[in-house]
């Protein structure tokens, strides 16, 4: 078969983490899995110019994919154009623009434009779910999202595989790069991360324990920046650092120094950041979510997710509880060994392979 991959998004400073980090690590394992068929990478040199989420995108990607005559391509994300001839593979991360609308609401944009854009959303959404050959979920979570606002779509065509782990650069012999305890926070500051939760946790927690520290590390950008300015407000504002635009070397040391990684989000798809922080041995505290259930199992701490109070308890008794935080980090280095970036690309050919028969 001669198979398209859409790598525009591919690496996570340019793809927005998780997603940036599939691509990815699909794109460098696809040789060590398949020998046989022919891949074609729209990156940069094929697609330059064209952004994701835009109308160039719809216009002008289609013929420069069809041209290439692919028996398949694969969507990593839910952007594909309606007008796209190829047959084609989607992968659909998450609905979390379907499951919290007040998420993509939270925009600079004016609202006409907003809503002309959100409604464009929805229409490639839906052609995305309905056109493709196959839906890849990474996660259960999302399946059962995908089957209950799309009740028409077959079960057999959505196939879950799980992302796999990336191994992160060794610890730098120097200090770290905040004042050391501290608790640690990766990711972009989306509304959907329920990060104003964790602010007034870390409030009540400071009462407490005044020594520890909060660390938000992810992009700059409106939300991270809203989000510092309500940080400022905080009565623990002296305690809370913003580390930006952080490379593999700084997270390496974020996490490995880390008393404790936390992640509040109301929705999520998978949950790598808290994988990648069990594989340096931190101890991880979730919102007791779908997707962070099924994918950290019994090997993290829960908090119901919109109580900031039970966070604060939480943390607390894991931060008075070396016996716990031992028993957190071994079972994480077990829980870890469930996530293979190579299992997930032999997965995907079998993936492509199926839609051939089809």
């Amino acid at each position: 078969m001669n198979i398209g991959i859409d790598a525009r998004m591919s690496g996570p400073t340019v793809g927005g983490g998780g997603l940036g980090r599939y691509v990815e690590q699909l794109i460098c394992e696809l040789p060590n899995v398949d020998s046989v068929n022919r891949y074609v990478l729209f990156g940069k040199e094929k697609a330059a110019d064209i952004p994701w989420y835009t109308l160039k995108e719809q216009i002008l990607l289609p013929a420069i994919i069809d041209r290439e005559h692919l028996d398949l391509i694969h969507f990593p994300h839910w952007n594909v154009p309606i007008l796209l001839k190829t047959p084609f593979v989607v992968t659909i991360h998450d609905l979390i623009l379907l499951e919290e609308p007040k998420s993509a609401r939270a925009t600079t944009r004016h609202p006409i434009v907003y809503a002309l854009k959100y409604a464009g959303f929805k229409r490639v959404l839906a052609h995305s779910v309905s056109a493709s050959k196959k839906i890849i979920t990474v996660s259960e979570a999302t399946k059962r999202s995908i089957l209950t606002h799309f009740p028409n779509v077959s079960e057999k065509k959505i196939v879950v595989i799980y992302e796999g782990v990336s191994p992160l650069p060794p610890v730098a012999s120097s200090a770290p790069l905040v004042p050391d305890p501290f608790l640690l926070c990766v990711g972009n500051a989306y509304p959907h991360k329920n990060l104003d939760v964790l602010l007034r946790a870390f409030d009540q927690l400071h009462v407490r324990q005044p020594e520890i520290h909060l660390v938000f590390a992810g992009r700059d950008d409106v939300f991270s920046r809203s989000l510092q300015k309500r940080a400022q407000q905080s009565l623990a504002q002296s305690h809370i650092h913003f580390i930006f635009s952080p490379n593999d070397e700084d997270l390496s040391g974020l996490y490995h120094h880390a008393k404790a990684y936390l992640f509040p989000s109301r929705i999520e798809g998978f949950g790598l950041p808290a994988l990648e922080a069990m594989a340096a041995g931190v101890p991880v505290i979730a919102s007791a979510i779908p997707a962070l259930k099924e994918i950290l199992g019994d090997s993290a701490l829960f908090f119901p997710v919109h109580d900031p109070s039970a966070l604060a308890l939480t943390i607390e008794q894991l931060l008075n509880d070396p016996q716990k935080q031992q028993t957190l980090v071994q079972k994480g280095f077990e829980r870890i060994k469930r996530y293979s970036w190579t299992a997930m690309a032999r997965q995907t050919v079998q993936v492509y392979t199926s839609c051939d028969r089809t």
